[in-house]
């Protein structure tokens, strides 16, 4: 389920009169926001796309599934089922089923953290500085800075 700004400003930008893919923008935002803070979810941020996208879908945005030859035929069947499910009134407001959510948050525990939090990220720079020794990391800023007597 999107978060209740999420839902707000994808209204504000269908008010506004932008394209559905601008509107389907705001749940993807939020997704990488999740990969940035640690969550479950995606493991790459081409899955946060599929994830946002699928979400806008069902939160009622009017975004066509992909063309044929586009994507993957279970893309597109289960795109259409996302738009289905955004626009009939009746699927948005059923609660979800409590052993279907428990077994999801089980299988979730299991699973363990993703390889893209903001630590991450940063510990990959430093792990490539210490593989250059130190003599290296200086000799090239001193050629460039010793001049001739």
């Amino acid at each position: 389920m999107p978060e209740k700004k999420t839902l707000e400003r994808a209204k504000e930008q269908r008010r506004k009169g932008n394209s559905p893919s601008t509107q389907a923008g705001e749940f993807i935002r939020e997704e990488m926001h999740h990969i940035k803070e640690g969550k479950h979810g995606a493991r790459s941020r081409k899955q946060a796309i599929a994830i946002g996208l699928s979400k806008a879908r069902r939160a009622g945005v009017d975004l066509a599934p992909p063309e044929k030859g586009k994507a993957k035929k279970s893309t597109r069947k289960q795109a259409k089922r996302d738009l289905a499910k955004g626009k009939s009134p009746s699927a948005r407001r059923r609660r979800p089923s409590p052993t279907r959510s428990r077994a999801s948050k089980k299988a979730l525990k299991r699973e363990g953290r993703p390889k893209l939090t903001t630590k991450r990220t940063a510990r990959r720079g430093g792990t490539t500085k210490r593989t250059r020794t130190s003599p290296k990391r200086t000799t090239r800023k001193t050629k460039r800075t010793r001049t001739r007597a």
